[in-house]
This record gives structure tokens, sequence and C-alpha cells, in this order.
């Protein structure tokens, strides 16, 4: 993008609006999958050209989704950096700004504050700020001064006890500034895949606290209580149940991988323990090697990045994964949480809604238990899906009867194949006919849909020109290069291995003096002119570490133990 590049129709029109307007304040809601990120970076990409914004600052969820911006904001030329900490001092000249998260934000809401002064702030998944009331009382301290402040959300979302800073509220909903839909991007083709929930039923036994032992189906209507109770007895991984859904979850994902060998599926778990329970039930009884990433892992962020590169069937998470995080090819989903709201519902289907252009017809299916509050939230979906993939009046013009009988008998087999009743015990359920997930119409408009060149990518955005770096002293790539930084790496990574190197040679230097390592670091930082490490640019990190190269050798030549002016 940073040399130009192409916007969907929906961000160029988001886009307009958002400049137009010339407000403060702008709410936009996608559905997920469509392209926030490349939405919110265009914008702020653009204000830091002309001026409107002297700095970018993004507040994200997650420690991993910081890393994921920052690495998004490497395409668009824009240096972020999303290991920076309040206590770090001033932030380095040579980056565009920063990523943190709100729980930073609402930890130093002051000292925040001088660095947001005239920025663009992007608030990603902005219903986060009221997961706490002094989140939101910290992002309003810490952002009051942003010349713009753009929230982004994956779903319409609602105010509990507090409204959310920034946003306007009709009555206590969100009011977006603009609103892009799941319906809509599956009627703009190639933005997002049709999502399909095979509902799994079954029969549960459990004893209620008071010893009372309640068995019950998902069919029978229970008090909110029971209810909770019933889904906990579903999920539990000591039953029978969950594995029989894996099981069949996994088959599905075979047959996937037989088109799309890089295919892959998500297990939302309850807790962390649930979590590792459900990886050992796949390795034990599927022989598969999941992915399990939980909060309590300090490698979940770098385990998740690894595994949305790699061709592993399987990772199981608890939240990490539910939310913003991208990982195009997950086409699988099982819902083994007893969190039932619509949003995190919502949220939690939108990883696997991410289209992959080359891959041509790609459905993904979301494995949910047959509860109640969950089959309405699925029925939702099914409405936006069945209305805008309803075939156009011509849409079959371009197929041959040959053609027309053989879509016809892939979607048979799949209805059969895929939507079959799973029970954990000899007890069948079946799908209501009202929610037959699957019918004659609906495949045929996807059928439709994958054999015609649908306009997917909307008008080309080709007024891009490259966007410089921010004042500082910069290392030449050579440079860099011969000190060990990878050439043609960005700013981030090349400053990572300068800082690396750079402590490499400090210890080495205490160690032939023997002097303690805070002196010498001390002594480096003088004579590369800077504080301290964290906030020198790539530049000054050269010149410290070819100061430390210089100590090094004139010790080794002459024996000297100090350095020489």
């Amino acid at each position: 993008m940073a040399s130009g590049g192409s916007l969907r129709a929906w961000q160029r029109a988001a886009l307009a609006q958002l400049e137009a307007k010339g407000q403060r304040d702008f709410l936009a809601v996608a559905t997920p999958g469509a392209g926030k990120t490349t939405f919110a970076l265009t914008a702020a990409r653009r204000a830091l050209l002309t001026r409107r914004a002297l700095r970018l600052v993004v507040v994200a969820p997650t420690r991993h989704l910081k890393l994921q911006w920052a690495n998004a904001a490497e395409d668009f030329g824009l240096h972020l950096e999303p290991e920076w900490s309040t206590r770090e001092g001033e932030l380095p000249g040579d980056v565009h700004g920063v990523a943190v998260t709100y729980q930073q934000v609402a930890s130093s809401p002051r000292t925040l504050r001088s660095l947001t002064r005239n920025s663009f702030a992007v608030f990603d998944e902005i219903h986060h700020a009221g997961d706490a009331r002094a989140w939101g009382d910290a992002l309003r301290l810490a952002f009051e001064e942003a010349r713009c402040r753009l929230s982004l959300s994956g779903t319409p979302f609602r105010s509990d006890d507090s409204t959310i800073p920034f946003v306007e509220y009709a009555g206590d909903e969100a009011k977006p500034d603009f609103e892009y839909g799941y319906g809509e991007a599956l009627r703009d083709r190639r933005v997002v895949r049709p999502v399909y929930f095979p509902r799994v039923g079954g029969e549960m036994e459990w004893r209620a606290r008071d010893g009372e032992l309640h068995s019950h189906t998902f069919d029978d209507v229970l008090d909110p209580g029971r209810t909770g109770q019933r889904l906990r007895t579903a999920l539990s991984s000591e039953g029978e149940w969950l594995p029989a859904v894996l099981e069949r979850a996994h088959e599905q994902l075979r047959k996937l991988r037989k088109d799309d060998p890089r295919a892959g599926a998500l297990a939302i778990a309850m807790d962390q323990d649930h979590a590792r329970a459900i990886g050992r039930s796949l390795r034990e009884r599927l022989g598969v090697r999941a992915s399990v990433v939980t909060s309590d892992d300090p490698s979940a962020s770098r385990r998740i990045s690894e595994y949305a590169v790699s061709s592993d069937p399987w990772i199981v998470a608890v939240r990490m994964v539910s939310e913003g995080v991208d990982i195009p090819r997950l086409r699988v989903g099982v819902f083994a949480t007893n969190t039932t709201t619509d949003l995190f519902f919502r949220q939690a289907v939108g990883r696997l809604v991410r289209w992959v252009p080359e891959l041509g017809r790609q459905n993904a299916y979301m494995f949910i238990p047959d509860d109640p509050r969950l089959r309405g939230w699925a029925f939702d979906v099914r409405k936006q899906r069945r209305h805008s993939l309803k075939p156009k009046p011509d849409a079959g013009a371009e197929w041959g009867d040959e053609e027309r009988e053989e879509s016809g008998r892939d979607a048979a087999e799949e209805q059969l194949g895929l939507f079959a009743p799973i029970s954990a015990v000899a007890h069948d359920t079946s799908e209501p006919a009202e929610e037959s997930p699957w019918d004659d119409e609906e495949s045929e408009a996807l059928e439709a849909a994958f054999a015609l060149e649908a306009g997917g990518g909307g008008t080309e955005d080709r007024d891009f020109v490259p966007l410089p770096a921010p004042a500082g002293p910069q290392s030449a790539p050579g440079e860099l290069a011969r000190s060990g930084a990878p050439a043609g790496s960005s700013i981030r990574q090349r400053k990572k291995t300068l800082r690396s190197l750079n402590t490499e040679r400090a210890r080495v230097l205490a160690q032939l003096t023997g002097s303690d390592y805070a002196s010498v670091n001390g002594e480096l930082n003088r004579l590369a002119g800077i504080r301290r490490v964290t906030e020198a640019t790539a530049g000054q990190l050269e010149r410290r570490l070819n100061a430390a190269n210089g100590w090094l050798r004139r010790l080794r030549a002459r024996g000297q133990q100090r350095p020489q002016a």
C-alpha cells in the first residue's frame, strides 16, 4: 500500500465520509474480515501526510493485537512501536507512533496524554473501553487532545453501566458514523465467507448444588440457571459430548483440506484448564497435535503467529483468538465456551470469515451446541447469509445443464455429510425444518457467486505517495546489514537486532574492563549522544554499536581498559 493499492468500495466510502465530516470522533462498525485495519491505516497515513496529525497511536485489546497492528502498519510505510511502555521515556524519533493496550492506557493515562496530543488515535474493538468504568475514564483523559479519534468495532455494541468515550449513543446502543455489515459484505462477493452452523444436540445429566439430579436435552425449556448448567455439562471435558463434536469438526476439516491443504480449525474453550483438556482430547482420541494458547503462556503471541503461517490443523484458545486475530486459513470452529452473548458470538464467528482470494469457493463452519441462545444468534447470521446469497434473475445464465447437475450433487452430498445430528449419547436431534442450513436456492446462489467474476475489490486507489519517516538520524541499509540486522527488514526489526547487539557488546565490555554493566551502558549512551537505548533511533543505535566495537578493538589491540576521547 505504500506504493499504491486497492481499496474496497466500503473502505473508500468510509474514508470519504471520515474526511468530509472533519469531525474528531468517528465510529466505524464493519463485519470481521471486511478490512477495518486497512481502512484505519489508510486514513491514518493520509492524515500524517497532510500534517492533520503528527503521530499515530493505536489502542488494541491484547498484546498480540498490538503486534498485529504494527506488522500491518509496515505495509503502509508506517512504523509503530508495539513494545513501548511509559517507563521507557520519550518515543524514538524514527517511528510514526505506538501501539498500546487498553490496560496500558488505564494504568498510565496522564503519561500517555502528552504522547497522544495532536495524534491520530485508533481504538480497535472500542467496546473494550467499557470492560471497566476506570478504563473509559482513562481513555477520555489520555486522548482528550488527540486530533482525530477513530473507533472501530466488528459488530454493533450496547452500553452497560457507563457509556464509552468518544462514541455517540442512540438510547443505549452505539450509533456508528459508518456501518458495513456481514450481509453487505456477502453481497459484495469475495469479501467474506459464508458461515454455516452445524448444531449439535444431546442429552445432559448433572447434579445441581442442592443435590438434585437433572437430565435434559437442548429442546427442553429451562430457567436461566439450569440453561447455563446444561451448557456447561455438555462442554465438560469429562463427558462424551465434546469429544464427539471435536471428531465431527475434524472430519469436516479433513474434507476441506483436500482442496485447501492449509485450512485450519479453532476450538474456543471456557478457560485455560478447559483449553488444555481439549488439546489432550484431540491428541489422544484423534491423534492430532493442537497448538494450545493461553494468556498465562508468555510465548502465546509468538505461537499464534507461528500457527497463522503454518499448515498445522488445530489451535485451541480461550479468548485470545476469538477477537481481532487475523488467521485467514481458519475455516472450521468449535464454539466450546459458555460465553453466550451476541457480541462474543459474532466476534468468534468472525475468525472464520476472512476471504483468501486464491481459493475460490470457500465456506466456513462453526459447530455450536444446540443451546437456544446460540441457536438464536446463529439464526440471525443465517438470515443475513440467506438474504445476501439469493440468486439474481440472471445468475444462472452462465451455467450449462451439466454444471447445474454437478453443483446440485455437491450441495446434496454436503447437506447429508455435514448436517447429520451429533450426540454424545444414543440420542438423535435433527435440524428444525425452518432452519435448514442449506437449501436449493442458497446452494444455487453460492455456486453462481463463485462461478461468475463478481466485482470484489472495488475501485483502485492509486493516490498514495511514499510516506517519509519522522525526523531523526537514519542508518544506511548497508551499515545495518554489516552490523547484523537483516537487509530489507523493517525499522522495528532492525532496531530489535541493534538493541540485542548493543546489549551483547555492553556485557562483553563489562567483563573485559571489570566495570559494572550500568557504567559501561552509561558510557556507550554518552558516546552515542542518547539518554537511554529505548529512546534511540536506528541511526543512534548504530552509532552506539560502532562506539562499542571501537572500544573493544582498542582494548584488544592495546590492552587498555577505558575508552579514549
